[in-house]
């Protein structure tokens, strides 16, 4: 089904969890086989026109357009569409769009981007299921009058903080509003008032009448309409008054015949009233007039069932602070590299499969779930250690002369070929067929990274010092013979004799013995490039625990550029393309600002190990 992510892992069984078992046992139990849909999201009536419904599970990914996704929305991707996959059914993509002011049509396609990118398709059996709750305003607004004639709902008129007062806390009960004996008339009438316009942005709103002493104070009398003069990016001024998301969400999921709702543990508390507004619009009930009315929606109903989150550390999730740090400048936009929504991780360099193992392999609890980030680095070093072609970069270079080059050669002016593999044999399967080997130059003067040469070596140092063998991998083994300096004492060339006959995968390769191998670029055809050294983005695990300001754990090292020089196979890259800078780590070239034949960005993804506080 094109609905279903790719099986990064298909020959794993599926890890066992509470949301598994809960489908299970309801599709043991035939909970949902009779269970009717139309096609499209709809009310009662329209659902039992249909037949039954051939998904066996219904749920959906619901997010509100107003940020761009985070690793913690993969993590609730990954979780409904791999029980969708699992369980015979469809996965919805619903936007959640019921506060205007907040939401805008760049978040709404960011968001389809993303969950493509992560290798969602929302299609099950022929058909697209990509929705907007701003589709169901109409029923929604059915709905609320639908109470209010019920004597369930009506129009209150205190002030906010009249509101807040009167509706007490877990040690003592609310009190009555002083509205809520209106008849359902009054409240008929003044509520279509709000519809129409005659009243200012909140001056008054439209509650559930429930009980003001519930021990629950999600059940004291919640908000379900407020007046709000927005334009919405998919209804434009149509309305003026718009449902509050505790009372749409349910509706949302019950119109598109949601089996499992599905959602995070801060929602448990609202568990209630979800089920509240579901039973009172599927009633039928006779009204005092005689008028037979409700009916709305149909049994079976969506049941929702809560989950920990995933929390990474040195990350925040919190879409305002995200916001923030965005409108504010802290960094360049909600793709920035350093940032944890899933266009930056991107633009990082951190692969779908990489976020969907960590996803995976943080399962479904009851409790939230915290992780150090070197978890979703280490996934991302077992996706690319198989497919990331190699390449050598010199990210702090000083120049290698090897002075006896001509006498060796006939020319300093000469130079020859050189070639290594583009993946080592262990990351090439039996059968597979090997990218070709990356070609470039060895010449008199090389690149090599400054830390490669001690002029006075500390105790088992192997590599560049007067005296001592190394090899240019790939090139030829040289013996170092000194440097040169400046007028500050900065080492401004290391000094080196080539040994004749000794290149890489020649015979006389072994004739001389080197402790150590060092990476290198040629001057002759090495490329210089921007490099983007990210770390990052806070110094602290928690950032903002407790009320922490986060702006104050912003790390200030969490991005370097440098100048680097590297070999021509990847100043040939194509703008995303994934590399391992051998001695290095992972690096991507830039996918906006890297160009073919032009400009040269790349940035760092991750170490080849951890080395974070190290």
């Amino acid at each position: 089904m094109s609905d279903h992510r790719p099986t990064d892992a298909a020959a794993k069984p599926a890890p066992a969890n509470f949301l598994r078992a809960i489908i299970e046992r309801d599709q043991q139990a035939g909970t949902y086989e009779q269970r009717r849909f139309a096609g499209s999201p709809g009310d009662a009536a329209h659902h039992e026109a249909g037949g039954i419904d051939p998904a066996r599970v219904r749920l959906r990914f619901p997010p509100e357009p107003n940020g761009y996704l985070h690793i913690g929305h993969a993590k609730s991707i990954c979780l409904n569409v791999g029980l969708a996959r699992d369980f015979g059914g469809v996965c919805h993509l619903r936007f959640d769009d019921t506060n205007p002011e907040k939401e805008e049509q760049e978040y709404v396609d960011a968001i389809e981007e993303m969950g493509r990118w992560l290798g969602w398709d929302w299609n099950f059996n022929g058909t697209a299921h990509k929705f907007y709750a701003s589709n169901y305003f109409d029923f929604m607004y059915q709905a609320a009058e639908l109470l209010i004639e019920r004597g369930l709902a009506y129009v209150d008129e205190q002030t906010p903080e009249q509101m807040r007062a009167n509706r007490g806390d877990f040690g003592k009960p609310g009190v009555d509003s002083p509205f809520r004996g209106r008849t359902p008339a009054e409240n008929l009438a003044r509520f279509r008032e709000m519809r129409d316009g005659v009243h200012p942005d909140g001056a008054m709103v439209l509650r559930a009448k429930i009980d003001m002493a519930a021990p629950n104070i999600n059940l004291r009398d919640p908000a379900l309409y407020r007046i709000r003069r927005a334009t919405h990016h998919n209804t434009g001024d149509k309305w003026c008054i718009y449902p509050m998301y505790t009372y749409a969400h349910p509706i949302e999921d019950a119109l598109e015949r949601i089996s499992h709702s599905i959602c995070t543990l801060e929602f448990e508390d609202q568990r209630p009233f979800y089920d509240w507004v579901l039973e009172r619009l599927t009633e039928t009930v006779t009204l005092p007039d005689g008028r037979q009315v409700g009916g709305l929606l149909q049994h079976p109903l969506p049941k929702q069932y809560e989950f920990g989150r995933l929390n990474l550390s040195y990350v925040i999730t919190s879409k305002r602070k995200l916001k923030q740090l965005v409108d504010e400048g802290h960094v360049n936009g909600w793709d920035d590299p350093r940032m944890p929504t899933l266009a930056g991780l991107r633009r990082r360099g951190y692969t779908p499969e990489a976020i969907r193992k960590l996803a995976d392999d943080s399962g479904a609890s009851k409790h939230n779930i915290w992780l150090d980030y070197s978890v979703l680095e280490g996934c991302l070093r077992d996706d690319l250690e198989q497919k990331a072609h190699r390449g050598m970069a010199v990210l702090d270079p000083v120049k290698l002369v090897l002075s006896n080059w001509a006498e060796v050669f006939g020319s300093d002016a000469y130079t020859e070929d050189c070639s290594q593999p583009a993946l080592p044999h262990s990351a090439i399967a039996e059968g597979q067929t090997p990218p070709p080997d990356r070609a470039f130059n060895i010449g008199k003067e090389v690149w090599i990274e400054r830390e490669d040469f001690e002029e006075t070596p500390p105790k088992g140092y192997k590599r560049l010092f007067p005296g001592n063998l190394v090899r240019l991998k790939g090139g030829y083994v040289v013996e170092c013979t000194g440097c040169s300096r400046d007028a500050s004492g900065q080492v401004t060339e290391v000094l080196a004799k080539v040994i004749a006959n000794t290149k890489s995968g020649t015979p006389g390769a072994d004739s001389v013995k080197a402790k150590a191998a060092i990476t290198w670029v040629a001057v002759a055809d090495g490329v210089p490039a921007e490099v983007r050294l990210y770390d990052r983005l806070f110094s602290e695990a928690q950032p903002d625990a407790g009320g922490k300001d986060f702006l104050e754990a912003l790390n200030p090292n969490s991005l370097k550029v440098i100048t680097a020089i590297v070999e021509p196979s990847l100043a040939a890259a194509q703008p995303d393309q994934k590399f391992q800078f051998e001695r290095h780590g992972y690096f991507v070239a830039d996918r906006k600002d890297h160009g073919v034949g032009g400009k040269v960005v790349f940035n760092r993804v991750t170490g080849l190990k951890d080395s974070w506080g190290k």
